[in-house]
């Protein structure tokens, strides 16, 4: 069967004939298209097709394509799902398939027959197909992140930050919501000592934490905070276990994460009646509703060893945690909250009377001399001792686990990693994976316009291949230090790696995604207006350009080729022309030179008289009738 005929298909006719064929009737038409098409191409009718992305119809195809996920892990020890082996009849260079142009060296030589790509698996025959995977295990973080990366290529450049003074005024000793000890999608109140969610409308599955900016590591103190107001109001399918919104608040070290409770050393009381700690929840005090107070108290013994325990309204929960000197090993108790759909207030006003008294020998973190507190920002301040580290690479080479590897050898910058996977963590509620991804990876481009206003230093975890992405995302950190680090790996360690991730993970890297994703890569260029540095950190840039040519070569001869529709003729509608009065009125044109001689000598323009003679201007004459056969009066 021919595409164009499946493409012609119904709906319903497409899954009535992937029902008789035993394969998946769920997704969109051109999901179903490709897979009827895929099985019909297919050597083996019984084993179905392991993509299910949609087939090439136009210029602007890798829109929709399935790119696989990154890998966060080096190597494997198996191959991925191999190629079909390409119909000569299919070779082509179609330059629709290209969605970015490529500044680099001319095409290299041609590759040997029998030289498969980086994609196809050692010791597999081509053209057999591992199993049948369904089209939702393809779509994975790579694929989600390639569609917001293809919005940039229409996208307007980026404004140049306004020249203003960056170092906000404001007192080292005064307790508040640290702005730089927060996740970006936490937004701080003016004062200092509100807080909600910055995207709660957008994407309510996301929690959002923040510290203060000094802790404790001795005496008998605690704060107070209230849940100021419900922002969600609409239960969502995916919030049903978990409901729409949710607070806890309590204490953490320093360098632990912002997901409050989830760390060893991280201690919470959840709003739901539980007490939360290293991510085990156990049954703790009541539920919280709004416009509750929540008193979080820390009392340090002698020795070091700390008693936590939390108050609601007032009321005495019972003890919470009891830390050993050994856990802590002096280290400072910070106050944190962590929100989701609610906003949230503390008591950080000295000044101000407490909402209630707390128990007798404690003292409010704000009343404490300056001595006693011990502040613990140190971030950058300005987006000139800001620094912003983009990757660059094909998914599965090994940028995840590079980055993190580079913020364990540089713990002094305190980088934050902005991907997909730490926005997964944010969603505590879980919900179905392809949905999370993809409010991940849309609430990532947001954040990323965020991490360009806020000085810090940053890590961008994102495949990056497109050049009109790089340029867009490293214009908005103009006055940042950027350095571009580009991750490739030689042929046969990509090929592992894409294994280890599909093992790890369970999901399948679609063909055509990774075909169509090595067509639309291109690799960085020293840029001294966009960029201070680029480090390949695997193969030198000249290996690393010449293996992307091959894999190019390669991926645009076997993809299918583009199969563009008969386009139907236009129908212009022919204007009815004139040459001259009718004539039965032809009389009345001989004052016009020119209208009475049957030779056609009609004079110039130019030297025809500029105004009708006296006698038709004097005529009763409508001018805003049209010429035509009609006589005039």
């Amino acid at each position: 069967m021919k595409l164009a005929d499946i493409k012609k298909l119904k709906v319903a006719e497409l899954r009535s004939k992937l029902t008789e064929l035993g394969l998946d009737i769920r997704g969109l038409k051109a999901e179903l298209v490709d897979r009827l098409w895929s099985v019909s191409q297919s050597p083996e009718q019984d084993q179905p097709p392991t993509d299910s992305s949609p087939t090439p119809s136009g210029p602007t195809e890798p829109a929709e394509v399935q790119p696989p996920n990154e890998s966060s892990s080096p190597p494997g020890v198996d191959g991925v799902a191999p190629l079909r082996e390409a119909d000569p009849g299919r070779e082509y260079t179609d330059s629709a398939t290209q969605t970015e142009p490529e500044p680099g060296p001319p095409a290299g030589p041609e590759r040997p027959s029998g030289a498969g790509t980086a994609c196809q698996a050692g010791g597999k025959q081509p053209g057999h197909w591992d199993g049948s995977v369904s089209g939702e295990m393809g779509r994975g973080r790579a694929f989600y992140e390639f569609k917001e990366e293809i919005r940039y290529k229409r996208s307007k450049s980026p404004q140049p930050p306004e020249d203003k003074d960056e170092k906000e005024e404001w007192d080292e000793d005064k307790v508040r919501l640290d702005p730089h000890v927060r996740h970006l999608h936490f937004e701080v109140g003016s004062d200092g000592s509100c807080g909600q969610p910055r995207f709660w409308d957008r994407y309510p599955s996301l929690w959002s934490g923040c510290r203060l900016t000094h802790g404790v590591r001795q005496g008998r103190v605690g704060f107070e905070v209230r849940l100021e107001k419900k922002l969600l109001a609409v239960e969502t399918e995916d919030q049903e276990a978990e409901g729409p919104y949710g607070l806890r608040a309590g204490w953490s070290v320093g360098d632990a994460s912002l997901l409050l409770g989830e760390d060893e050393l991280s201690f919470a009381y959840d709003g739901r009646g539980k007490k939360v700690s290293g991510g085990n929840q156990e049954e703790y005090g009541e539920p919280l509703s709004e416009g509750d107070i929540v008193g979080c108290y820390a009392s340090f013994s002698t020795d070091g060893a700390v008693e936590l325990f939390f108050h609601k309204n007032n009321r005495f929960l019972g003890g919470a945690f009891s830390l050993r000197a050994s856990v802590l090993r002096g280290r400072v108790l910070v106050p944190h909250v962590l929100c989701k759909n609610c906003s949230v207030r503390l008591l950080l006003d000295p000044s101000a009377p407490q909402w209630y008294t707390g128990p007798p020998g404690f003292t409010p973190l704000t009343a404490l001399p300056a001595g006693h507190r011990v502040r613990v920002t140190s971030t950058p301040t300005s987006r000139a001792q800001s620094e912003v580290v983009m990757m660059v690479g094909l998914p599965g080479s090994g940028k995840t686990f590079w980055a993190q590897a580079h913020m364990k050898q540089h713990p002094e910058k305190e980088y934050r990693l902005l991907g997909t996977e730490e926005l997964l963590a944010c969603m505590l509620s879980g919900g179905p994976r392809g949905s999370r991804l993809q409010q991940a990876s849309q609430c990532l481009t947001d954040l990323i316009k965020v991490a360009a206003e806020t000085p810090g230093n940053y890590i961008l975890d994102q495949c990056n291949v497109l050049f009109s992405a790089r340029r867009h995302k490293l214009q908005l950190f103009a006055g940042f230090r950027r350095r571009v680090v580009v991750v490739f790996p030689p042929a046969d360690e990509w090929r592992r790696r894409l294994s280890q991730h599909r093992m790890g993970d369970g999901e399948h890297i679609p063909e055509t995604a990774l075909l169509k994703l090595q067509v639309s890569c291109s690799l960085p260029e020293p840029q001294p207006d966009l960029m201070e540095e680029v480090r390949y950190v695997e193969l030198p840039q000249e290996q690393a350009q010449s293996l992307l040519m091959e894999y190019r070569e390669e991926a645009q001869r076997l993809l299918p080729p583009i199969i563009k529709p008969d386009k139907k003729p236009r129908s212009y509608k022919k204007r009815r022309h004139f040459p001259g009065p009718p004539p039965s009125n032809r009389t009345q044109w001989t004052a016009i030179p020119g209208w009475g001689d049957p030779r056609g000598n009609v004079q110039p323009w130019g030297q025809q008289p500029r105004h009708w003679n006296l006698p038709y201007q004097q005529q009763n004459y409508d001018y805003n009738r049209g010429f035509g056969y009609q006589s005039y009066s």
